[in-house]
């Protein structure tokens, strides 16, 4: 097969596929010229992470294409239900990255807690006296209560390292259960329930954090927007490394004013790759560049998984 791998892959993951006789192009190929380059090489499979999409447009303009691939969870920007009426197969790997993610995610827990991306900016300056009265007021993560919105893989290990540092976490999904979640500590295995609910409104109340881990909504909707801000304990901290949009910014510009807020980190935006500045520059916000699955960790169970994958369906179609 010839295999575009627009957003990159892993070596291993080329070299798994070059040794099963498989072409592996890394050559990034511009949107607008991903069509043209798609049929003058007769590439079978295009790979992609958040940064290609692969519309309708392109997935009819393509004959030749067998095989979409995503290196990663979310499919937002894969028309997925239309490729698979037409025959072509997609894949992704929602496994990958789940600790990668969930790790970033407890940095920026820690980070938003005291005050750290913004006493970073400011510590060139020597104040110390101005510095430690404006960042003494930090808050500990023991004994604090995590909201997860969205339990899956993600939500699962993040919830997992929450209560192995001493937070209570309750999560929120369309399925209303008890979900016991291990925690692996020197070499033991400690199960602990948590809680999970179908209604952010019946526990906002009782969230000094919240994290979410939703995909992108079918109809654009925000999951935060005025009315759960209006609901929120009065200084709590949001984190968002889902997808850009499922918390409506111009309404956590205004908790972050009014004090609801306390604090937030953003590692995705509404209008990626150029993000709405007020969100850059608020000395309340924790920025990074949607680097969630971005370790050399996950980079490398991404690329294999993708290549046992797309070994298994070359295998099976005889190509």
């Amino acid at each position: 097969m010839k295999i575009l791998a627009n957003d990159g892959i892993s070596t291993l993951g080329k070299s798994l596929l070059e040794a099963q006789g498989h072409m592996v192009s890394t050559d990034k190929v511009s949107q607008d010229k991903l069509i043209e380059t798609i049929n003058n090489i007769g590439f079978d499979a295009v790979l992609v992470r958040s940064a290609t999409t692969v519309r309708k447009e392109v997935i009819d303009s393509c004959p030749g294409l067998k095989l979409i691939g995503r290196g990663g969870v979310g499919m937002d920007n894969i028309d997925v239900a239309y490729a698979r009426e037409k025959n072509l197969t997609v894949i992704n790997t929602p496994a990958s990255s789940s600790q990668s993610v969930a790790e970033l995610v407890m940095g920026q827990l820690f980070s938003i807690s005291r005050f750290l991306n913004d006493s970073y900016k400011n510590i060139e300056t020597g104040d110390f006296t101005s510095l430690k009265k404006n960042y003494s007021k930090g808050v500990e993560l023991r004994g604090k209560t995590l909201g997860i919105i969205g339990f899956g893989r993600i939500g699962q290990s993040l919830a997992a390292y929450a209560l192995g540092v001493g937070m209570k976490v309750v999560a929120i999904e369309r399925r209303p259960r008890v979900q016991p979640i291990q925690l692996k500590i020197a070499g033991q295995i400690l199960e602990v329930p948590v809680k999970v609910v179908d209604n952010i409104l019946d526990v906002i109340k009782e969230l000094d954090y919240i994290s979410i881990h939703v995909p992108k909504q079918t109809n654009g909707a925000s999951v935060i927007g005025p009315k759960e801000f209006s609901l929120m304990k009065k200084g709590v901290r949001l984190v968002n490394t889902a997808r850009g949009g499922v918390i409506e910014e111009d309404a956590l510009l205004k908790a972050l004013e009014d004090g609801t807020v306390a604090a937030a980190a953003l590692d995705v935006y509404e209008n990626e790759p150029n993000p709405m500045p007020e969100l850059l520059t608020h000395p309340k916000i924790a920025c990074t560049p949607h680097i969630g699955a971005a370790t050399l960790e996950a980079q490398d169970r991404i690329g294999v998984e993708l290549a046992e994958l797309i070994i298994a369906f070359a295998n099976e179609h005889g190509i």
